[in-house]
């Protein structure tokens, strides 16, 4: 069932997880590894109206940060809100970035004490649509910022995630969300990609390949996997690989969207992540150990991993030394899933 919801529930509901992120009200502390530049909001008074920016800033963290959560962790933390007496008939705009409000409007007690809800609906205007979809327990938010997205393509996305997102929750990580975004985005010029619990879609991607409905089984990966920041950037290669190694496992449609994973090259290092890894992996849970992968992504997400886990589950050999063996005999026999019989 979809449904839409009203701006206030929506941005409500996103606040939650956004609401982490907000600009501290007093101090700068320093911020840790990792963690996200403060939302900061300078207002601009050219009109002179002295209005109570203490209200406006406590509205804008209410606001702002579940609106940029869900629109794309490139939005814009600093925002500068102008307020203005040299425009008729205008009340309120919002963007990333910048809030611009009419003096005489602003200044209205009744105007300044529902800024809150004025600036969520502002700010909604940035996109095309924002439907909410339930099913049995799991939530799906899914915001279209294309007016030219392709509606059948929305469609398979969402009912990609509902096939999908709970069969890798209930097999390896029962803590997931279950309340997920996905973003369709006009700027964006990769594929997919993961943040926290959403995931945003290149739409021009998304609209000229329309069958690889499987990028969402990779992306959900992403969120059940929760390995959090421990292991740096050195085990990207690894992440993906897993993320990839699902999607040949779990995927719904790899033969429609012409998706493989390619035949051993010379050339070719474990480190090359996604097919490539994902591969190395199967020829694992084939030749070595059935289940050894799954094993490795839940040490990742306990934080029981470590270098030595590939001979500590393979029996003696480490990493470099399985690629080695399966260099030396990379034959497989795969099975692609597809939506015809």
């Amino acid at each position: 069932m979809i449904r839409h919801i009203t701006n206030l529930a929506f941005f409500t509901m996103l606040s939650v997880a956004a609401v982490a992120q907000t600009a501290p009200q007093t101090g700068q502390p320093q911020r840790r590894r990792y963690q996200p530049r403060p939302y900061t909001l300078t207002v601009n008074d050219i009109a002179k109206t002295k209005v109570d920016t203490a209200k406006l800033g406590a509205a804008f963290r209410a606001a702002y940060p579940a609106f940029a959560y869900a629109d794309g962790y490139r939005t814009k933390r600093e925002v500068t809100m102008r307020i203005i007496d040299t425009a008729k008939n205008f009340t309120l705009s919002a963007r990333e970035g910048e809030i611009v409000a009419n003096a005489t409007w602003i200044k209205n007690k009744k105007n300044l004490a529902g800024f809150q809800q004025s600036l969520n609906d502002a700010l909604h205007k940035n996109w095309v649509s924002v439907d909410t979809i339930k099913k049995n327990g799991y939530s799906l938010v899914f915001i279209n910022k294309n007016e030219k997205f392709n509606p059948t393509v929305q469609k398979n996305l969402i009912n990609t995630y509902f096939e999908i997102y709970p069969k890798l929750c209930d097999m390896f990580n029962h803590k997931a969300t279950k309340d997920v975004i996905f973003v369709t985005d006009t700027a964006y010029k990769g594929v997919a990609e993961t943040s926290g619990s959403r995931i945003l879609f290149a739409t021009h991607y998304m609209n000229q390949h329309p069958y690889d409905i499987d990028v969402v089984t990779h992306e959900c990966t992403h969120i059940v996997q929760s390995y959090g920041y421990s292991y740096g950037r050195d085990l990207v290669w690894l992440t993906e690989g897993i993320a990839d190694f699902m999607r040949y496992k779990f995927g719904v449609d790899n033969v429609g969207s012409k998706w493989f994973l390619p035949n051993f090259k010379s050339t070719q290092s474990y480190k090359d992540s996604y097919r490539v890894t994902a591969r190395f992996f199967e020829w694992m849970d084939q030749k070595i150990k059935p289940g050894m992968i799954v094993q490795i992504d839940e040490a990742l997400r306990n934080g029981s991993f470590k270098p030595t886990i590939w001979a500590d589950m393979s029996g003696g050999k480490s990493l470099d030394e399985l690629w080695a063996a399966y260099a030396a005999d990379p034959d497989l026999h795969l099975v692609y899933s597809s939506e015809n019989p």
